[in-house]
């Protein structure tokens, strides 16, 4: 069956980030997770001191193995394991841990600074929040990004202001296209990130946000599934009252309905979380990450559709 999906150079029939980097710059490029050493709004009391539910102690980079003293030293470390597997690659320092731009501009500046003159380094990556962003921050970011591509990966998880409350999540959907608004106007690239499989949200409700989505200024997506890792109120919610999750198959089905309404155009990074075993509580099919994507890609042929195909 001929692949009428046009962002794919094989079977793929969505636009996925490796799509993006290798027609972008002809060779692998990796990320390379650092801790820029920031902390939330979430986390320090200015709006809660919980966290949303479903954050670690990490603020969501369990994954980096390295933490060193210095950006710089973490970033060197993690290469050297990279280069293991993907010698000779260029490189995306991606600041993942808590919200990166929450903080005065000059620590801004001292993270992103060191690695706009790198060569190895293709584009820069920072995970932040829609509220943590000033105008001096947004000015220093659309600047820099005339030096090397800057990313801000934006945390949505919902359109749904009522699922966003139980998260703990402490903005609103206006907040987030508020934020786009502003960008817009920018050179810099936004990722947003969804989530599937959240307390009392339906599939139509996921389906929604997808939709809600779907015309506002951003050039990327991460679709995630919810999971329960240890030491969140999550899994004291779930320790306390166990809730049901998406089963495999259903969550298979969803991401392909909710590729088939966002634009073609649109960068997929993500269709699935990446746990570490030993704190996933559960769903543990999430382990089998490769089986996932490609029952994924399994299903597009079988009903031969593709990102983009209902989007209107």
């Amino acid at each position: 069956m001929e692949n009428p999906f046009k962002y794919s150079f094989n079977e793929k029939r969505y636009h996925t980030f490796n799509y993006y980097l290798k027609t972008t710059y002809g060779r692998k490029v990796s990320k390379v997770i650092l801790d820029g050493g920031f902390t939330c709004p979430n986390r320090d009391g200015s709006k809660s001191v919980n966290g949303c539910i479903f954050c670690s102690n990490a603020g969501s980079g369990d994954s980096n193995p390295v933490i060193a003293r210095t950006v710089l030293e973490q970033f060197e470390a993690n290469k050297k394991i990279m280069d293991r597997k993907w010698p000779d690659s260029l490189y995306i320092p991606y600041f993942q841990s808590f919200s990166n731009t929450y903080g005065p501009l000059e620590k801004i500046q001292g993270m992103c600074d060191p690695f706009l003159s790198m060569d190895d380094v293709a584009e820069v990556s920072i995970a932040t929040r829609c509220d943590c962003l000033k105008e001096d921050v947004i000015e220093y970011l659309d600047f820099i990004s005339s030096i090397k591509p800057v990313w801000l990966e934006l945390g949505l998880q919902t359109s749904n202001d009522a699922v966003g409350r139980i998260l703990n999540r402490c903005y609103d959907f206006k907040d987030v296209k508020d934020a786009l608004k502003r960008l817009e106007k920018t050179s810099v690239k936004v990722c947003l990130h969804i989530m599937d499989g959240l307390p009392f949200e339906t599939k139509e409700g996921m389906l929604q946000t997808v939709k809600d989505i779907s015309h506002l200024p951003f050039q990327a997506i991460k679709i995630h599934m919810l999971h329960v890792i240890k030491n969140t109120l999550l899994a004291k919610m779930y320790e306390e009252e166990p809730f049901g999750l998406i089963s495999r198959d259903a969550y298979i089905d969803l991401v392909v309905r909710q590729l088939e309404l966002l634009p073609p155009e649109i960068i997929v990074e993500r269709l699935t979380g990446d746990p570490i075993k030993e704190d996933l509580i559960t769903p543990s099919w999430l382990l089998n990450k490769t089986t996932i994507l490609n029952d994924i890609d399994k299903l597009m042929r079988k009903e031969d559709t593709w990102q983009g195909k209902y989007y209107e």
